[in-house]
């Protein structure tokens, strides 16, 4: 998708952060806006909403807090904070086990939108890695977990079909309380690429850990 307006869009917050973008042009703004206009939910509301697309500036600089990667500068872009989530296949088992034993359906993994699922690992294993080695054809990508993902209402929104239950987040009250973000629930580890910013990821690509103990 090209720009077709070569005009700089009004900036744009994310949460505290103040960043500048690119419009994407009408074509691209009334595609959304008619997308996103046609729910139930959204004509309920009373009115059509226009929306526009845009595209980071990537001469702007947007980093995640310095407190949580240890001083080092991490480029991120219009993600939360972080620019990667990390997740195991085996800690989405692990909640569908629970979920299950109470009598609810298991979920998949768009409910919680990592960028890289790990297999081969145990339950929560990312929680107690400092850095991961993904191989790719060209060189090696290290990514250093930084921050536990501490999860909003979100994932109780079926991504499909746009209901909302509890169970998942009652679900990880019982067992994902985390002390090192104030006790939020967590799920998934937020990192941040440390080296190989320009190496592309596949899926099949082996990853080696290496585990803080």
């Amino acid at each position: 998708l090209q720009n077709d307006q070569g005009e700089k869009a009004p900036q744009v917050k994310v949460w505290d952060d103040v960043v500048n973008g690119f419009d994407m042009g009408d074509l691209a703004a009334q595609w959304f806006s008619d997308f996103l206009n046609d729910s139930p939910d959204n004509n309920a509301g009373g009115g059509r909403h226009e929306y526009r697309l845009v595209r980071f500036d990537p001469d702007h600089k947007r980093l995640s807090k310095m407190t949580w990667t240890q001083g080092v500068e991490a480029p991120n872009q219009f993600a939360d904070g972080f620019p990667v989530l990390v997740i195991s296949t085996a800690s989405l088992d692990g909640l569908n086990r629970r979920l299950i034993a109470q009598g609810h359906d298991a979920v998949t993994m768009e409910r919680f939108r990592p960028n890289i699922v790990l297999s081969g690992v145990d339950e929560h294993d990312e929680d107690r890695m400092d850095g991961m080695t993904i191989t790719t054809d060209a060189g090696e990508v290290f990514l250093r977990p930084v921050k536990p993902c501490p999860r909003c209402p979100i994932p109780n929104i079926d991504p499909l079909t746009a209901s909302v239950s509890s169970e998942i987040g009652d679900t990880l009250q019982t067992y994902r309380q985390d002390a090192r973000v104030g006790g939020a629930i967590t799920f998934g580890m937020n990192a941040i690429v440390i080296d190989g910013v320009d190496l592309q990821l596949k899926v099949g690509q082996t990853v080696t850990g290496n585990y803080l103990f």
